[in-house]
């Protein structure tokens, strides 16, 4: 036997303890650290820009294109795209968790390389980007002026042409977005002038083309040369422009009497940016903005440790009054609650050993188990760096409920050898080795079991399955190490530590002098309950009926309040941040919208300054789409540490603002927390996509659109829900009559491109500034482009040279229509975000949304994406995880016992734990989410290792000929000290959990509840009913059953006598 073998070789079993830790320790110093596993689905994007275009227009000439060819992707789980009024064009494809990015990348290249030939020349020329990256924002990278020398323009543009392509570079770093743009050579076209020197917007784009050319017109001794040439040298005829002056001196046309018409006479000419309609402020001060995606799979902190490292490099080279600054990162909330976790690990550590030392009253006897915890839990971080996984909160959270388990198996050994000792007098070596041959199957059964209720998780598909797999190995991995420990190290640790014990003497008077009496009398009054305990159980068996009758209430409530419990899929998180979203009325100006992010600037900067560090805002930009009427807003909270009251928390933060923000009179705006996992949505709650499957139109979506919100705020079960997208816009129509252009000789293509030019400006080609090349931008000056009016300075040229205008052949009309358009999985559509109202779950809330899409007319339909899509697929899940788990005990149990009947009565007792964590749950208001269902596995395990200890005894003492009633009552009697400590140092094990604050306390409030909770129905109900179920179901079955399970089990399962 195995523990024999060590006992006999002490330095050999300390040698293999050692090993453990000290793997375990090199693996701690090279594991990653995150907040969760790479749970998010892979995410690969397509971009293309139509210069000029409308968003109808992207959508049916690009998207659409791009869409039909993005057909038998393996693995792609939805697709979804967005169409803009910029000429912007995404898709975005989903595909399953495990999926190689590259893979998936390469994949959708080829299928793209399939549409491109089919897309419209302008988008062909400009190029069509794919890439890798989350769909949220791992951090946001800013540029801040502390002096008046720096204008937002310059901030930009050293943001744009400086920092985004050193972060683009970084590793781990998917993509970079500016908020911003670099600088642009702006030509402002004055019509009023092109028309006086009969000339049009053409003619200047045309001229400067001609001009800002680069042109490498050979080399003198070019090869082959002459015999004896000594001059090699490139002919350079013409060089890119650097200056407004050079564009200015541009010639457009010499006349007959040898004047020139220059840029300068019809326009003027200036270093400006790309785009003007994105305002960024940080505390009110200008400042440029990256926003930085990680590449999926990469480690969150280490990416952001080398973003921030990678700026504190380049700070060296900032203009003077240039500083950096982080007003939105993900990563500190992920090493806070990283700590706060091993802060409880500690915490359950000190409780364990204190509970352990009460039970056992001797110190030498405490040291066995506690000696356990390091080499188990290292020897865990060893197999977690073979798995190739990270130090993340679900792997920290199993070493914590670890604890409590691992430390039973060592419990269990030393319990039973200082009962041998007392009750024999042996020696503490002989002792062990008696002891151990009654105990090992009971060790080797709970760590199969608890290995077999864990085992299922790991075969789970999607993010869910993701979860599972990392606490299910893990646990599993501390489990079966345990088992390991407590059979080779505990023994040796046993023979070695214990002092000898008179027979019929505790082993506490051994124990120190000071705490003797109290241990003594504790002993005690734990002897004295087991006895009541003892009687209790023999009235249990001997009136069955009322406790069967109490048996199927206990059930009838679990499931009664199981099906209540709301669900959920992970749990809020104060994550030190939050975002707010603003949407002025369609139409408004940039300026408006500046005018109330000012106001909401000034709440959280000024009323809420107590819990509020910084406030970044971006003006013309939201999640929603950029517009002028759009605003967003980065809001970073101050340390956990001072915000320790629950009125500074994100949600009372929030709540606060979206009180202020009921009173904007001319704007809607939202304040809410990000996702609990950043990388799955936008913003904490759902994320709803309203279908359009009937084909039914643009028009009959806004419709349903707009009923949707109204049945939405009037739900009471629904908070804050909003479209994420942009209204409908009023839109001015150019009509151009084609015959009469005809007939005058004007090609339609030059009446659409001198408007294009005018009023959406013209790329014309590159220019040369500060040692980068950068664009050229040719568009009517502001005043003349304010206005419908702004089209009759416009004029065209015929074929006859004339001057005609384009009122003469245009007409215009205003419609509404949508700025942004977006479709998901194949279909038009429109985004909803919102959350679940205070007290109810976002399983409520989602429900109350597929309700009111039921009522809406015929050919509408929904999906669910990012984080809502997750918790779908992981309840759809939940059923079959529980059914495999309690098959994998059931199939464990019959190997072990040999009989298909003991493990019955074991299955038996597994609702008196489940009610407890259900109830639990119930009382602190917890919904049914994935730290709920770990939890509850947990406590199948516990149940199971607690039914495993009494029927393992009663088991051996019916074989050995005792009666059934009285070895069932001994071994309850005997098992109950072992089962009442291990059980009370798990339950104080994971009370830091359930009694957790600060960052992190929802994930370790929801895990710590439901397994305390059933821990202790596990333990002080099942203590009185698995005796009755064990007695019932071996006389339901006969007795023969018990006697052939014993005969048949293998020789190390058989009782051992010395």
């Amino acid at each position: 036997m195995l523990s024999r073998f060590f006992l006999d070789r002490p330095v050999f079993a300390w040698v293999i303890a050692i090993g453990m830790m000290l793997g375990g320790g090199l693996a701690i110093y090279n594991l990653p650290i995150s907040q969760y596993p790479p749970i998010a689905p892979p995410s690969i994007s397509i971009s293309a820009v139509f210069p000029g275009a409308s968003a109808k227009t992207v959508e049916d000439s690009v998207v659409q294109i791009i869409e039909q060819k993005m057909t038998g992707l393996d693995r792609m789980l939805y697709m979804s795209a967005t169409s803009d009024s910029s000429g912007t064009g995404t898709l975005t494809l989903t595909f399953a968790p495990g999926t190689d990015p590259d893979l998936a990348w390469a994949k959708v290249q080829n299928k793209l390389q399939l549409a491109l030939p089919m897309l419209p020349e302008d988008v062909q020329r400009r190029g069509v980007t794919v890439s890798k990256s989350t769909r949220n924002y791992l951090m946001i990278v800013g540029l801040r002026s502390e002096s008046a020398d720096l204008d937002q323009h310059d901030l930009n543009d050293y943001c744009a042409s400086q920092i985004q392509p050193s972060l683009a570079r970084v590793p781990g770093v998917g993509e970079v977005e500016a908020f911003g743009s670099q600088y642009a050579m702006r030509i402002w076209l004055n019509p009023d002038r092109l028309t006086k020197y009969n000339m049009t917007t053409s003619d200047v784009v045309l001229a400067v083309r001609a001009y800002n050319v680069e042109v490498s017109a050979g080399q003198f001794g070019g090869m082959p040369a002459v015999p004896g040439q000594r001059l090699n040298a490139s002919i350079i005829v013409q060089s890119l422009l650097k200056t407004p002056e050079e564009f200015a001196a541009i010639p457009l046309r010499i006349n007959p009497d040898g004047s020139v018409v220059r840029v300068r006479d019809v326009a003027r000419t200036e270093l400006g940016t790309e785009f003007y309609d994105v305002i960024s402020k940080h505390n009110g001060m200008p400042m440029a903005g990256l926003a930085v995606r990680q590449e999926p799979g990469a480690n969150a902190l280490d990416t952001a440790d080398a973003v921030k490292a990678k700026m504190e490099e380049l700070s060296r080279y900032f203009p003077a009054g240039m500083k950096s600054v982080y007003p939105y990162d993900t990563t500190p909330f992920v090493k806070v609650a990283i700590w706060e976790v091993v802060k409880t690990l500690v915490e359950a550590i000190v409780l364990v050993f204190l509970i352990m030392y009460l039970f056992l009253g001797n110190l030498r006897a405490t040291l066995i188990p506690t000696i356990a915890v390091p080499v188990v839990l290292l020897g865990t971080f060893g197999v977690l760096a073979l798995f190739g996984f990270s130090i993340n909160m679900l792997t920290m959270f199993a070493m914590v409920l670890a604890i409590g388990l691992l430390v039973d198996d060592a419990i269990v050994v030393v319990e039973n050898v200082e009962r041998v000792m007392s009750e024999e007098g042996l020696s503490p070596r002989d002792a062990t080795r008696k002891s151990m041959g009654e105990i090992t199957s009971a060790l080797v059964g709970i760590g199969l079991v608890l290995s077999a209720v864990f085992g299922p998780m790991m075969f789970f598909p999607g993010s869910t399955g993701v979860i599972y797999r990392q606490f299910s190995i893990t646990i599993i991995s501390s489990m079966m190490l345990s088992v390991v420990v407590a059979l080779i190290l505990t023994p040796v640790l046993c023979a070695s530590l214990l002092k000898p014990v008179a027979k019929g003497h505790e082993a506490a008077e051994t124990g120190f002098r000071l705490f003797r009496p109290f241990f003594l009398w504790f002993d005690r009054g734990f002897n004295f309950l087991r006895e009541q305990y003892q009687s209790l159980v023999g009235h249990i068996l001997r009136v069955k009926a009322p406790y069967l009758i109490l048996f199927v209430l206990i059930v009838a409530a679990m499931g009664y309040y199981f099906m209540r419990m709301p669900t959920s899929y992970l749990p809020d998180e104060d994550q030190g941040m939050m975002m707010a979203m603003v949407q002025l009325p369609p139409g408004s100006t940039l300026e408006q919208t500046e005018e109330v992010m000012t106001q909401l600037r000034h709440h959280f900067l000024v009323e809420q300054k107590e819990a509020v560090e910084s406030c970044m805002t971006i003006t013309g930009f939201s999640m929603a789409g950029r517009g002028q009427n759009q605003g967003m807003s980065f809001i970073k909270l101050r340390d956990w540490e001072l915000r320790d009251r629950p009125d500074l928390k994100v949600k009372a933060v929030a709540g606060r603002a979206m009180g202020v923000f009921a009173g904007y009179r001319n704007a809607l705006a939202f304040a809410f927390p990000p996702p609990a996992v950043v990388e799955l949505g936008q913003a904490k709650g759902f994320d709803f996509m309203l279908q359009d499957r009937g084909g039914l139109g643009h028009a009959r979506l806004m419709e349903a659109r707009g009923l949707l919100m109204m049945q939405a705020m009037q739900d009471p079960r629904l908070s804050t829900v909003r479209p994420n997208g942009l209204p409908d816009v009023p839109q001015y129509k150019v009509d151009t009559d084609w015959e009469k252009a005809g007939t005058l000789g004007v090609s339609v293509s030059s009446i659409q491109a001198t408007i294009a030019t005018a009023f959406g400006s013209a790329y014309v080609n590159d220019f040369i500034q500060g040692g980068r090349v950068k664009r050229v931008y040719a568009q009517a000056d502001s005043a003349f482009r304010m206005l419908p009016s702004g089209l009759e300075r416009l004029y065209v040229r015929n074929n006859l040279g004339e001057m005609v205008p384009v009122s003469a052949l245009a007409s215009g009309r205003w419609i509404y229509d949508s700025p942004r358009l977006e479709r998901y999985n194949g279909f038009p559509a429109l985004n909803f975000l919102g959350e679940a109202a205070p007290g109810r779950s976002s399983g409520e809330a989602m429900q109350a949304m597929e309700e009111i899409v039921a009522k809406l007319p015929q050919g509408f339909g929904y999906d669910w994406t990012g984080l809502s899509y997750q918790e779908r697929m992981g309840q759809a899940q939940t059923g079959l995880l529980y059914t495999f788990s309690i098959l994998a005990i059931f199939l464990v149990l019959a190997a072990l016992y040999e009989s298909w009947t003991i493990p019955i009565s074991i299955l038996f007792a597994l609702p008196l734990g489940v009610i407890g964590g259900v109830l639990a749950s119930t009382w602190r208001g917890l919904p049914n989410d994935v730290y709920f269902q770990i939890g509850l596995l947990t406590v199948l395990g516990l149940t199971t290792k607690n039914a495993i200890l009494i029927v393992q005894f009663a088991k051996l003492r019916v074989a050995q000929g005792t009666g059934l009633i009285e070895a069932t009552l001994e071994g309850a009697r005997l098992r109950l000290r072992p089962i009442v400590m291990t059980s009370l140092a798990f339950g104080f094990g994971v009370l830091p959990l359930a009694m957790a604050v600060g960052a992190g306390a929802g994930a370790q409030q929801a895990i710590g509840t439901s397994v305390l909770g059933g821990m202790i129905t596990a333990t002080f109900l099942a203590i009185f009913f698995i005796p009755l179920f064990y007695v019932l179901v071996v006389q339901i079955f006969g007795r023969k059953t018990s006697r052939r399970a014993v005969s048949h089990a293998p020789d190390e399962l058989q009782p051992q006598e010395e």
